[in-house]
């Protein structure tokens, strides 16, 4: 029952935004907006209101978030070998290896870290607070990362890909947010009441309504009609990430209740803004589509997995 009570309401809600879009009550134009709106305003209010209020405990969330980057790393390493050995050409090598790591934090990983039960970790933190300190962070990584390797399959490193790196530090609303949140906290200032509850609310209307454009997303999808590239940079994504979120957290000594988080979060399927990347930089759109319909599909069976047995 739990594996049913914490995955079902994530992914029919991604079944619901598919169908939605299918049938024309949804727009392409919709899902734009909503990106756009959860991203910069439904996001950030969600990970102020959980940080500001929760007493700072970086120290109990730090293992899990090195954990978390550094399978990060690890993972973009194992991707361009797998790139290597499948011989793919460089402006495919890009959009392969950010399909393999970049996972949909914000609008899969924290829904079912929310369907948990939030438990108290040690130092005073819970399951969720530490999961939306450990996000934050991480998707400036994917998105500092997946403008590099994209960049870097067209060009050689130089000055040309500084600029556009550094543009994603301050276009990074979850970053602000963690940041603000994180020093609110630390000042020991009461939130207001009805601000608290007015980002509450802001903060509620982000996992659902990214959920319906996930599955939105889908049904415009174009699938690649060379399986190969997208096969392998599905397993590694739902197969090969948890495994050495497992294995680092694991070596960390994390606690069962954040070894269940770290594990979560590297198995979540692509993001959806990768595609949106891959668009703007030229890379491969139709592999790029594939790998987020198949680690959909294949993230369902591990995120299964690890709910059940971990």
């Amino acid at each position: 029952m739990l594996i049913l009570n914490t995955l079902a309401p994530v992914f029919l809600m991604i079944a619901l935004g598919a169908w939605l879009q299918g049938s024309g009550f949804t727009t392409a134009a919709f899902l734009k907006e909503a990106n756009r709106l959860l991203y910069w305003v439904g996001l950030p209010a969600l990970i102020f209101v959980q940080l500001a209020s929760t007493p700072p405990a970086l120290d109990t969330a730090a293992p899990a978030l090195f954990a978390v980057l550094l399978g990060t790393l690890v993972v973009i390493a194992l991707a361009y070998g797998a790139a290597l050995a499948l011989r793919l050409p460089g402006p495919v090598q890009g959009t392969f290896v950010q399909g393999a790591f970049r996972g949909n934090l914000a609008f899969a990983g924290l829904p079912i870290v929310f369907s948990l039960p939030d438990a108290p970790l040690a130092g005073g933190l819970t399951v969720r607070s530490m999961a939306v300190i450990v996000v934050a962070p991480a998707m400036v990584l994917y998105n500092l990362a997946g403008v590099g390797v994209l960049l870097l399959s067209q060009h050689s490193w130089g000055l040309a890909m500084v600029r556009p790196l550094l543009r994603q530090l301050p276009a990074t609303p979850p970053l602000l947010a963690t940041l603000a949140g994180l020093g609110y906290a630390a000042a020991g200032w009461p939130l207001p009441s009805a601000l608290a509850r007015t980002l509450s609310s802001l903060g509620e209307m982000a996992l659902p309504l990214g959920l319906l454009a996930v599955g939105g997303s889908l049904v415009t999808a174009r699938l690649a009609q060379d399986w190969r590239g997208a096969a392998v940079a599905t397993a590694i994504k739902v197969a090969v990430s948890p495994a050495v979120g497992w294995l680092l957290g694991t070596w960390w000594g994390l606690e069962p209740a954040a070894l269940k988080v770290v594990m979560i979060l590297m198995a979540c399927p692509t993001a959806i803004v990768s595609y949106t990347m891959v668009l703007e930089l030229k890379g491969d759109e139709t592999l790029a589509s594939s790998v987020i319909v198949g680690t959909v599909a294949g993230s369902l069976v591990t995120l299964a997995l690890i709910v059940g047995l971990f």
